[in-house]
């Protein structure tokens, strides 16, 4: 019955949310071809539910010549890839918009964990103990909003493993409000290799 109630919801909310944010869809469209030569969208490869591949969708903020499959935290001197609407689009979350086509078309929900890259081996591992691969993977999730890119591996697992235990619309409805805090907030954000390092000095150091 929650399946059922979480996909009519998904359906109708990604629906609604195509028409209601066209405007805004096509502002940034201009934004971003305006500012950088390449492809609007990004399309990435990703794990869906029980481990299938997908390509998710989310506007392009880095040039066409960065490293391919790496997670940005990972980059070493990020800045120089991200693009100037890039930034923009990535501190407000914005870049993640055209995953609504995603939720609509089935193969992401707007709450579960986000889904990992094909290639990042250990975090689907982890999560394979917390049956937090048999869940569809969402927009936003447990993890997003206590952490982000902050969370060492295993944390990020564990509380994807907790939103797999108390899934249902209470929880839902905890992470979508818990989402829009932390956007505003802008919680949780590391770009690069060097400023994950940073953070952790800084947190040795108290």
């Amino acid at each position: 019955m929650y399946d059922k109630l979480k996909r009519a919801v998904d359906l109708w909310l990604s629906g609604a949310g195509m028409l209601i944010l066209a405007p805004a869809f096509i502002a940034l469209v201009i934004a971003i071809k305006l500012d950088s030569k390449g492809p609007i969208f990004f399309k990435q490869k990703r794990v869906g539910l029980h481990k299938k591949h997908f390509n998710i969708l989310k506007f392009r903020t880095m040039r066409i010549d960065t490293p391919k499959d790496m997670p940005t935290h990972l980059l070493k001197g990020p800045d120089q890839y991200i693009t100037k609407v890039g930034k923009f689009l990535r501190k407000t979350s914005l870049d993640e918009l055209p995953q609504i086509f995603n939720i609509f078309r089935g193969d992401m929900s707007i709450v579960g964990p986000r889904p990992a890259l094909w290639n990042q081996y250990d975090l689907i591992e982890e999560r394979e103990k917390y049956k937090a691969n048999d869940v569809m993977p969402g927009l936003t999730g447990w993890a997003q909003i206590n952490g982000r890119d902050e969370l060492p591996i295993d944390i990020k697992s564990q509380l994807d493993g907790e939103y797999v235990k108390k899934r249902g619309i209470r929880m839902d409805v905890k992470c979508f409000i818990g989402t829009f805090v932390s956007v505003l907030k802008s919680e949780g954000v590391v770009e690069g290799e060097i400023k994950q390092q940073e953070r952790e000095k800084e947190s040795s150091s108290l």
